[in-house]
């Protein structure tokens, strides 16, 4: 039997740690025998190291080795023997790993990490129904999937991405209802996956995406546990990463940004009405600034007779011309919207308010901007959140189309439409067309789209993308 010096082999585990202030170790001498202990102090239980294996090792008389302490000693539900590659692997994972003079090695898997409690999203608040939201451990985050599907047919297939940060990324779906294909070519983008490191899910999604450079997202995302659970029921997979509360989804379309958790939980016929007001705020935000400028320079004739002089009054002394006075509004507005993101609550929310209100009414009187157009920009920045998840999109969609109404009117404004629902068509998620149901035209699949039906008319899973099990209700 080969003879391990402990206490050499601490001194090398430490040195590769770089003597790191946080690293901790430990010996237990006893007449059976030298018991090692590494781990990291800033990512165990220190309280359940004494107890559940400090002490109960310190009092045990019989021989020290691996299989039986795993079996009468420790007291710890995850307990497995290790090789020697992997102790450093686990010690970053928040085990603490015991190092017996037989040459085996054991890891108890006791890591404590400080982590939020699971709240309500505040960018997905509900009236009724559900109000947890998903944190930034990735096992509490499982916990709520499993809690909200408790089925043996809930997989959760585990990777750890990056090269230094090596994060553990869990792809989830249901067996039997997601598609293999589909999970299988999720689970190979991951482990094609080559970077330092992953922080946040947004670093996932990019490597998913088929056109990473298309100003469309093409991956789903949310921060409520209810949602991915009813996408997963559908046949989609969820990819959840650790340190990140948003959890993604795929395959992902584009009417999906339609929908909301809230509709689910309140009248259909509500829940319809309030989807075509989202459209409808949509449109409004990305074409009203640049229709306001196609009119007022190019086809002023089109507009009511009373309304045409009311924007000739205001527009004169004006040190801008319609073109850049739209812009400066923008920025100004834009301006006001990054300052509140960054300020303390308590000042973001009057910051923006106050700042809205005394530099639009300020500029108006000093003569630099018109309250025509203070109003347009102001309607289309507020329709803007009636989706929230588009609203960086939208954003960069209002530029272009402020350029080309602008600069070529009406027609500018059509064949800007025309080319981002050709360029839409060209999409798609894992094989899912971009604008399904509606193109191509999937019958079944418009009780969810801008209409709602109720629940127990939706008896199949969607027939957009690839999935098994078609019935979900009888």
């Amino acid at each position: 039997m080969p003879f391990l010096n402990v206490k050499t082999e601490i001194a090398k585990i430490k040195k590769s740690f770089h003597m790191g202030c946080d690293f901790g170790e430990r010996l237990l001498t006893k007449e059976q025998g030298t018991v090692g202990f590494v781990y990291l102090k800033s990512m165990v239980d220190n309280l359940l190291f004494s107890q559940s294996i400090y002490l109960p090792l310190e009092k045990f008389e019989g021989d020290l080795n691996a299989t039986v302490l795993t079996n009468k000693v420790i007291q710890c539900n995850d307990v497995r023997q290790i090789q020697e590659s992997e102790v450093v692997d686990c010690i970053l994972k928040g085990g603490v790993v015991l190092i017996f003079q037989n040459g085996d090695y054991l890891n108890v898997d006791i890591q404590k990490f400080p982590s939020r409690i699971p709240s309500e999203p505040p960018t997905s608040p509900v009236i009724q129904g559900p109000r947890e939201g998903f944190v930034e451990d990735i096992k509490t985050n499982m916990t709520l999937l499993r809690r909200s599907i408790r089925s043996k047919d809930l997989v959760l297939k585990s990777f750890f991405v990056g090269k230094y940060s090596n994060t553990q990324v869990v792809v989830a779906y249901i067996d039997g209802i997601a598609d293999k294909s589909i999970v299988d070519k999720v689970c190979q983008k991951i482990e094609k996956i080559s970077i330092d490191g992953i922080i946040d899910s947004f670093y996932v999604l990019s490597f998913l995406q088929d056109r990473p450079n298309s100003l469309f997202k093409q991956i789903g995302n949310t921060e409520k546990p209810d949602v991915v659970s009813a996408k997963m029921l559908e046949g989609k997979v969820a990819i959840i990463v650790d340190n990140s509360p948003i959890v993604l989804t795929v395959p992902f379309v584009i009417f999906e940004e339609l929908q909301n958790s809230n509709d689910y939980y309140t009248n259909h016929h509500y829940s319809s009405l309030v989807r075509v007001i989202r459209m409808l705020g949509m449109l409004i935000a990305i074409i009203s600034p640049g229709l306001y400028l196609a009119l007022e320079l190019y086809h002023y004739n089109l507009l009511p007779l009373n309304f045409l002089i009311t924007i000739a009054d205001t527009a004169q002394g004006l040190p801008f011309t319609p073109f850049l006075e739209i812009l400066f509004i923008f920025l100004l507005f834009q301006v006001l919207y990054e300052v509140s993101l960054r300020l303390p609550s308590y000042l973001g929310l009057a910051t923006s308010i106050v700042g809205a209100l005394i530099l639009g009414d300020t500029g108006v009187k000093a003569g630099l901007i018109s309250p025509p157009g203070v109003i347009i920009v102001a309607l289309a920045k507020i329709a803007l959140y009636t989706i929230p998840e588009q609203a960086s999109q939208v954003s960069v969609l209002q530029v272009i189309f402020i350029i080309l109404g602008g600069s070529l009117g009406l027609g500018g404004l059509v064949a800007g439409m025309v080319y981002f629902v050709n360029y839409l068509n060209t999409l798609d998620s894992f094989g899912t067309p971009y604008l399904a149901p509606y193109s191509p035209r999937v019958p079944e699949d418009l009780k969810d789209g801008v209409f709602k039906s109720p629940i127990n008319d939706m008896k199949t899973r969607p027939k957009t993308f690839k999935n098994k099990n078609k019935v979900r209700s009888k």
